[in-house]
C-alpha cells in the first residue's frame, strides 16, 4: 500500500525537522519538508496532489492575507490544506476556512494532539482546537505593547507603503519611522517588515482592515500596490 504524502511547510528549520521526524515516526506517511512557499509549490507541482499540507502563516514568500492558501488548495486539487500557526485569531481561522482550509492546528498543542488532528483531517474531517472557541484574543496592541504611533506605522506596513511614504502620511521623519519599524519588529519577535505585517494579520488586529490612505488622497482613490520584500530587514 502506497504511503500517504504529507507536506510540512514551516519557516523554522529546527522546528520543521523535529516535527517531521515525529510525524514520520507516528504516521504511515512520507513527510515532505518545505522552508518557503516556492519550495512547497514545487513539491505540490511535482509530487501532488499531496494527502495533506500543513501551512505556516510565516512561511518565507507568503504575502499578508490568505490568497496563498486558496492558491494551494487549487494547486493541490482540493486535497486538505491546514493552517499551522501559533495563536491565530478566530477571525483569521474563519477566513482560512472560507478560503478552503481543512482546519487549524495550533503550535501550542501537544505532539499527541497534533497527530490526532492530522489523522482526523486525513479521515475527511475539518479540525479546530476546542480552545479556539473558548478563549477570546485581546488586540495585538495589548499583547505586544505596541504604542499608538507604532500601530499607525504597522498599518502602513500592511498597506505595502515604504518608510518614506509612511513618514509623509504621519508627518514624521523617515529616520523616526525606521526607529518605529525596528521597535515593532522587536516587540513582535520578527525579522522584517513583511513578517510584522503577517503577524498583525494573524492576530486579527482590526486596524489592519483599513489600509493607510496617503495624505491628501481622495476618497475612493486607488491604494498603492504592495512592495513588501520578504528578504528586506527592518531598515528597508
Amino acid at each position: 500500500m502506497q504511503k500517504r504524502k504529507i507536506a510540512l511547510a514551516e519557516n523554522q528549520c529546527l522546528v520543521r525537522e523535529a516535527i517531521a521526524a515525529y510525524l514520520g515516526a507516528q504516521l504511515d506517511a512520507d513527510i515532505l519538508q518545505a522552508g518557503s512557499i516556492q519550495e512547497l509549490e514545487a513539491q505540490v507541482d511535482t509530487q501532488g496532489p499531496l494527502d495533506l499540507i500543513l501551512l505556516d502563516l510565516l512561511l518565507p514568500g507568503m504575502k499578508p492575507g490568505l490568497e496563498a492558501l486558496a492558491h494551494l488548495v487549487d494547486l493541490n486539487r482540493g486535497q486538505p490544506v491546514v493552517l499551522f500557526a501559533s495563536g491565530a485569531a478566530p477571525n483569521v481561522v474563519i477566513e482560512a476556512l472560507e478560503h478552503g482550509a481543512a482546519g487549524y492546528i495550533d503550535k501550542s498543542q501537544s505532539a499527541r494532539s497534533m497527530v490526532n488532528a492530522v489523522n482526523f483531517i486525513l479521515a475527511g474531517e475539518t479540525y479546530l482546537p476546542a480552545f479556539l472557541r473558548l478563549t477570546p484574543r485581546r488586540p495585538i496592541s495589548d499583547e505586544r505593547g505596541l504604542t499608538p504611533k507604532e500601530l499607525e506605522v504597522l498599518r502602513g506596513l500592511t498597506a505595502g507603503l515604504m518608510n518614506k511614504e509612511i513618514a509623509q502620511n504621519l508627518g514624521l521623519s523617515e529616520v523616526t519611522i525606521k526607529m518605529h519599524v525596528r521597535s515593532i519588529c522587536a516587540k513582535l519577535n520578527v525579522k522584517n517588515r513583511t513578517q510584522a505585517a503577517m503577524v498583525a494579520s494573524q492576530f486579527g488586529y482590526d486596524g489592519m482592515a483599513e489600509p493607510m490612505r496617503p495624505r491628501g488622497a481622495a476618497e475612493g482613490a486607488p491604494m498603492p500596490r504592495s512592495r513588501l520584500d520578504a528578504s528586506a530587514g527592518p531598515n528597508a
